[in-house]
């Protein structure tokens, strides 16, 4: 009788990296997420369905931080939704590697305008529109414009480190000898490692 496997999932045990330091893993993550620079926040709506929507957020302050900052129009849906639940994810994908990040959390709205102010950038006005009413001009005073926070519980990713050429000769020998490939790292920043990152950024 053949033994059990230690894993039903070799490919994930294969990939995690548990070696990399905290800072190696916020490093990793905000490098995705600049080449992507767009990702998918979704919500959660009233009736329990999941919806989502492209959102680039803005540049990170630090090297520690991992919160996601978005600009959004609190006339939209996505705002009624968070105030409904607060659970929402965020997923980037860079479809040129397939390195990817799903991170979970909880989102906050805010109308800090000295925030929104240091990071407001011209063509966001496209986004809103001047609806010449002498109030909603589109700019950063407008007061639809709002700053949706992500504060993550949880961050996954995988990061690819292997080249074309590399996947292609791996996948081929494990073809043949029944392996499995691993064209790069799975990595999970932890709530403990979340926390600490946070503590981090705030003193920056």
């Amino acid at each position: 009788m053949s033994s059990q496997p230690t894993s039903l999932d070799p490919y994930t045990t294969k990939s995690e990296n548990t070696k990399a330091t905290p800072q190696e893993k916020i490093n990793g993550f905000q490098e995705i997420v600049k080449t992507t620079k767009t990702g998918m926040l979704t919500t959660r709506s009233s009736s329990g369905h999941l919806h989502s929507r492209a959102m680039i957020p803005t540049s990170p302050d630090s090297q520690s931080q991992i919160d996601l900052l978005f600009f959004g129009n609190n006339a939209s849906h996505k705002f009624d939704e968070i105030k409904h639940d607060e659970h929402v994810n965020v997923s980037f994908c860079d479809t040129n590697s397939t390195s990817w990040v799903s991170v979970s959390g909880v989102a906050k709205i805010s109308q800090d305008r000295d925030l929104i102010k240091k990071h407001w950038h011209a063509s966001l006005s496209a986004w809103f529109g001047d609806l010449k009413d002498g109030v909603h001009k589109g700019d950063e005073n407008d007061p639809r414009v709002s700053l949706i926070r992500v504060v993550p519980d949880e961050i996954r990713y995988f990061k690819v480190t292997r080249g074309t050429v590399g996947q292609a000769i791996e996948t081929g020998i494990n073809t043949f000898t029944h392996g499995v490939s691993t064209p790069g790292e799975l990595i999970t920043i932890t709530s403990e490692e979340i926390q600490l990152a946070q503590g981090l950024h705030g003193r920056s």
